[in-house]
């Protein structure tokens, strides 16, 4: 799995423009006023082919009893917890402050590799900005600029050394099937993992986020190899304010990131929320198969269009993902739990399946012919060929004269084509355009 570097320190220092310079996007608020980035924000990214996820974090005060920056100081506390590296930033220009002493007091009891770097250091003649924070005892410092980009070389050169060469290796491959537990704090993860188990493998409570790690356990049904993970949560009641949804993220990729199958667990009494919905798009993100599982179904009155219409609320919710099937239980009862298996299996068997290059470009030409791509500077923009690139999820590779100038839409379009062609109604596919060589 990929390693999490998180990005910590005071409000204002420049966390976010170095997650985005990092990152090559524009996805964190970068605005000259304290405590701009209040959630949790990350980035899947790459340093010399070693991949790893950014995540910038709030800022840090130690000492604040305001509201908003006591829940900050509370999500920096659990991306350091979550994070295998930590990147702790200073500010150059306004020297060290006490805060910045009271985070280095906190960081010498991690045993984790830490960088302390210094922003804002935006040329030779701040360079004497340094000096004044070696006053923590630190070996070495890092001094940058995140706004125009001197001294990053040096920092990510150090800490490639602790990042390995992102793998392609699928856990598909492995002999278990990995089952990821998913959703937002006390829809009833562990009960699940429970009333699958059997047994008391994972602590229930009521209280929203009991569970604190990820607990993998194998286990067989029906004669097939499983392992389940339960992704509960990472927060302590007493650590957290009551807000518990904002900070569900970052676990749920991290489970994600290693599974086949992805149970996403709602409420029914809630039905599908924007929490919700935010967990599911991370399926979609990592290309993982995701089963709907709608928790709590009998404290339901129903009547015959109850079904009917929750089915349909889920689908206009999560219009992104209408393949995921949906299946209604009872963690508590054990009603329809060993259902989910059936579904598991069958998307399973999508998700992994391979269709001949010879058959996809039989079916899929006669697609084309009857609706090509658009033209592209007035000339057809031919498809010359087409192949399965991989399963797990099953990608389709687009071999066009201009892949710039495929419309997101006829993308749509041949992943609906393809999925009714060869049965891949209920698990993620992907579509690539590359440009086709010219011999």
């Amino acid at each position: 799995m990929k390693p999490y570097i998180a990005i910590i320190g005071r409000p204002n220092v420049g966390k976010s423009t170095l997650f985005n310079r990092l990152s090559q996007k524009n996805k964190a608020i970068v605005i000259d006023e304290p405590g701009a980035t209040r959630d949790r924000n990350y980035a899947d990214c790459t340093w010399y082919e070693k991949g790893f996820t950014l995540i910038d974090t709030g800022g840090f005060e130690p000492a604040s009893t305001e509201k908003m920056l006591v829940q900050m100081r509370e999500q920096t506390h659990l991306a350091m917890e979550e994070a295998d590296i930590i990147i702790f930033l200073m500010d150059g220009s306004e020297g060290l402050t006490p805060s910045d002493r009271e985070i280095t007091d906190i960081l010498r009891g991690i045993e984790k590799p830490i960088f302390f770097v210094v922003n804002k250091i935006d040329g030779p003649k701040h360079e004497n900005r340094v000096y004044e924070f070696y006053e923590l005892g630190i070996d070495r410092l890092y001094g940058i600029s995140a706004q125009h980009g001197q001294g990053i070389y040096e920092l990510m050169d150090g800490v490639a050394e602790h990042l390995s060469h992102t793998s392609e290796d699928h856990p598909y491959r492995e002999k278990r099937t990995r089952i990821a537990v998913i959703g937002k704090p006390n829809v009833g993860k562990s009960s699940l993992v429970n009333k699958i188990l059997g047994y008391e493998r994972a602590i229930v409570n009521p209280i929203p986020g009991t569970t604190r790690d990820a607990i993998d356990t194998p286990f067989e049904f029906d004669g097939k190899k499983y392992l389940l993970v339960d992704t509960a949560g990472i927060r302590r009641k007493s650590r957290v304010s009551h807000v518990l949804e904002k900070y569900s993220i970052i676990q749920a990729l991290k489970a994600i990131d290693r599974c086949d199958i992805a149970l996403l667990l709602i409420d029914a009494e809630e039905g599908m929320t924007e929490q919700d919905a935010k967990i599911a798009g991370l399926t979609v993100e990592r290309g993982v198969g995701c089963i709907i599982v709608v928790n709590k179904w009998d404290a339901i009155k129903k009547d015959n269009a109850t079904v009917g219409n929750y089915v349909r609320d889920i689908k206009d919710t999560i219009k992104f993902m209408d393949y995921a099937p949906i299946i209604f239980i009872s963690a508590i009862t054990g009603q329809r739990v060993t259902k989910i298996f059936d579904l598991i299996e069958a998307v399973l068997n999508q998700y992994t399946k391979r269709v001949s290059t010879a058959e996809l470009n039989s079916v899929v030409r006669k697609l084309l012919d009857s609706n090509p791509p658009s033209r592209h500077q007035h000339r057809a923009n031919t498809v010359s060929y087409i192949t399965q690139a991989s399963v797990a999820p099953p990608t389709f590779v687009f071999f066009v004269r201009e892949p710039r100038a495929v419309h997101f839409s006829y993308r749509r379009f041949l992943a609906n084509q393809i999925r009714e062609a060869f049965g891949f109604d209920q698990t993620p596919i992907r579509i690539i355009f590359r440009k086709k060589k010219h011999p």
